[in-house]
């Protein structure tokens, strides 16, 4: 039942172009459509920190994410509900995809207790407790009223044994069956699987084959980036992105750094998300075309050039090195502010860049220039 949607659904993904396994395709949702490769800024408590959403949109972002964990909690999913739902909440027009919560639920172990029926937790923010199971989650996630919808799945921690992998595993397959039922279908909105399996081929393998069995609109991989390294994840990743339906989206979760990005577009992932951009725009890191680069560092308190100066966005076009250093050293907002909306844009350049030369047919030559960029670093002030 993969690429479920029908001549009468606005959900529908259209794989335009492919080079190797890289794709070029394009995703319609209620709320617009979304070129890919996408990057979704991450937008966990209905904001992108630091951004407004016009900025975000400026940056070329078309989707953006938001959290079921921390949108049931504070200020509540009936509440968002009651003030005409996410995209109206926040001031976003565009597409929004909810993370399930399973993440959260993973990171707060020493809070919750996972049962087959669901999790119990206590809120971080004030002790209180709470109990989601996929049907909840289901509910959250329609009260929000996002485009894309996360089936209620475990992240699996890392390291696992293969026992405690599978049985996680499994528990998840369980759930997204759960959610499948749950899930209130409209038109120009979709459900995402999410593969789990650990690191062991084998038990990626079971979980593409029973979400498969189930049918959904679109399927994340799960599980990655909590801890297995780079390689261990690109191998996992290789293996199991192609076992996914062609004809449906494929969201590689919480990844990642822009190396990471390239490596797993070229491995046929369409959709990425991850707070790396902005978290580091509020530490003073900028990415750029030939590397990462500390603001902070004494080199740049003198430094006329621009951040990057390949890149359009604010920070680039209308301040110096040496501002954006003085900016952050001060623990102005403003530093925060800018370096945050270059990521995103260089973020959203990246996968612009990668999707016409997937059209071009010379994706490997993007990436073999790319990563020679990236080795080179950033020039010194002359």
């Amino acid at each position: 039942m993969a690429g479920r949607a029908g001549p009468l659904s606005l959900f529908a993904f259209s794989l335009l172009s492919t080079d190797g396994r890289a794709r070029r395709g394009r995703l319609e949702t209620a709320h617009g459509g979304i070129p890919t490769p996408a990057f979704m800024p991450v937008g966990t408590a209905a904001t992108v920190k630091a951004m407004t959403p016009e900025a975000v949109a400026e940056t070329g972002a078309r989707i953006i994410l938001g959290n079921t964990y921390h949108l049931m909690l504070r200020p509540g999913a009936e509440r968002i509900q009651r003030l005409g739902g996410l995209h109206a909440f926040m001031n976003w027009p565009g597409p929004i995809l909810t993370d399930s919560g399973g993440f959260q639920v993973m990171s707060l172990s020493a809070l919750r207790k996972i049962t087959d029926e669901g999790v119990t937790f206590q809120s971080h923010i004030d002790g209180t407790r709470h109990t989601l199971t996929p049907e909840r989650c289901m509910e959250i996630q329609h009260l929000l009223d996002a485009d894309i919808t996360m089936a209620f799945d475990e992240c699996t921690p890392f390291p696992a044994t293969g026992e405690e992998a599978a049985a996680s595993m499994r528990r998840s397959m369980a759930w997204a069956e759960r959610s499948r039922a749950a899930f209130k279908e409209r038109p120009g909105y979709g459900l995402f699987g999410i593969v789990q399996g650990g690191v062991y081929d084998a038990l990626r393998a079971e979980s593409v084959d029973a979400l498969k069995a189930i049918g959904f609109d679109g399927y994340a991989i799960g599980g990655l980036a909590v801890g297995e390294g780079p390689e261990e994840m690109q191998r996992v990743l290789a293996f199991t992105a192609p076992l996914l339906p062609e004809n449906a989206p494929r969201y590689l979760m919480g990844v990642g750094k822009p190396a990471d990005l390239v490596a797993a577009v070229g491995q046929g992932v369409d959709m990425f998300d991850c707070v790396l951009p902005t978290r580091s725009g509020r530490t003073g890191q900028g990415f750029t075309r030939r590397g990462s680069i500390n603001i902070r560092n004494a080199r740049h308190a003198g430094d006329a050039r621009p951040l990057d100066d390949k890149c359009a966005c604010p920070a680039c076009s209308k301040y110096s090195r040496a501002y954006l250093h003085h900016l952050v050293r001060a623990s102005e907002i403003l530093g925060s502010m800018l370096l945050t909306w270059h990521n995103l844009t260089y973020y959203q350049d990246l996968m612009a860049a990668m999707g016409r030369a997937i059209e071009d047919g010379a994706f490997q030559q993007f990436a073999g220039n790319f990563a020679r960029e990236q080795a080179a670093g950033d020039i010194e002030e002359i």
